[in-house]
């Protein structure tokens, strides 16, 4: 048993006040009334952050500081190192992907869980440095979009019996978002439930793209085809079609009365009790490695290879 099982309630830091996934944890992490409370912590320190040239960062972090400060009686920092000091485990929300390298870098020493949230890196580079420093510090990490964990997706994949997957077909919303390069931003939440169905092998993508709509078909080792469909107008649900050797299950991600949030934060807390992710890094890593072929493929119309990661050069 870890010396944080042993603690009653974990001391939390949060990195990054610029989305709205802070006020969803806070309401579940400290509110003892809410039907889907998550018990075990509280959010004690925050670093406000945000990123300049992207204004659905910048825009939030006044009123999202006020509100921890005011309303939850967070103490405000003035660094992430001063986040890492004062908790046993650190959620970094700092909704811009390219923050997120220079941010761990600064608290990964502390050795504290971390929870970094969607997307990990918007690179395969920054999210390959990001797990050799945590290897390095003996760092717990996950990182997660809120979608993987729903529990209609969960409940599905866990319900099929013995009849194996063959494939899985996930779609929706998908806008887009200059500082967040093409399926990074809002594309992220498909590719994440596409693995949960599919689990890590995917070897080449192909992607076609439109105005208004994306698709991204991935090809796995073992033969196996997934397909993402990312939509800009139309329908914003987000679901996934699983493909078994005996029938094809329709599941609405959003479908049961549980939050999404409400599922990965238990998640996150087991992490942060036990030290011990759920998703393997190689797993994050290869999501982030499929987003960034899937742009790649969406700019030039080929095909590329997870591996080589070269237009064309798939096998």
């Amino acid at each position: 048993m870890t010396a944080l099982e042993n603690r009653q309630k974990l001391n939390i830091g949060m990195i990054g006040l610029d989305t709205s996934h802070v006020l969803a944890f806070m309401k579940l992490l400290h509110d003892k009334e809410d039907p889907w409370h998550v018990p075990g912590g509280k959010v004690v320190a925050a670093y406000p952050g945000g990123s300049p040239d992207f204004p659905s960062s910048i825009t939030k972090i006044p009123g999202y500081t006020a509100t921890l400060r005011d309303e939850y009686g967070v103490r405000i920092v003035d660094s992430p190192e001063e986040v890492a000091e004062a908790s046993d485990a650190v959620l970094l929300h700092s909704v811009d992907g390219r923050v997120h390298l220079s941010q761990f870098h600064r608290i990964a020493g502390y050795g504290k869980p971390v929870f970094i949230d969607k997307p990990f890196a918007v690179s395969s580079a920054d999210a390959r440095e990001m797990v050799r420093l945590a290897e390095a510090h003996r760092v717990p990490l996950m990182s997660a979009s809120s979608l993987r964990y729903v529990k209609a997706l969960q409940d599905a994949i866990e319900g099929g019996g013995k009849s194996p997957i063959i494939g899985a077909d996930a779609c929706g919303p998908m806008a887009l978002e200059p500082t967040q390069p093409g399926l990074f931003w809002y594309g992220i939440h498909t590719v994440e439930m596409l693995y949960a169905v599919m689990g890590k092998g995917c070897v080449q993508v192909t992607s076609v793209t439109s105005n208004d709509h994306d698709v991204t078909t991935g090809l796995w080792s073992d033969g196996r085809i997934g397909v993402i469909r990312g939509n800009r107008t139309g329908n914003g649900s987000f679901g996934v079609a699983i493909h078994r050797e005996k029938g094809i299950e329709w599941v609405h991600a959003q479908s049961d009365p549980k939050p999404k949030y409400a599922s990965l934060l238990e998640i996150i807390m087991e992490m942060f009790r036990t030290g011990a992710s759920p998703l393997p890094a190689s797993e994050t890593l290869e999501v982030i490695r499929f987003i960034e072929a899937a742009n790649e493929s969406r700019k030039t119309g080929q095909s590329v290879n997870l591996a080589v990661g070269r237009a064309g050069d798939a096998r």
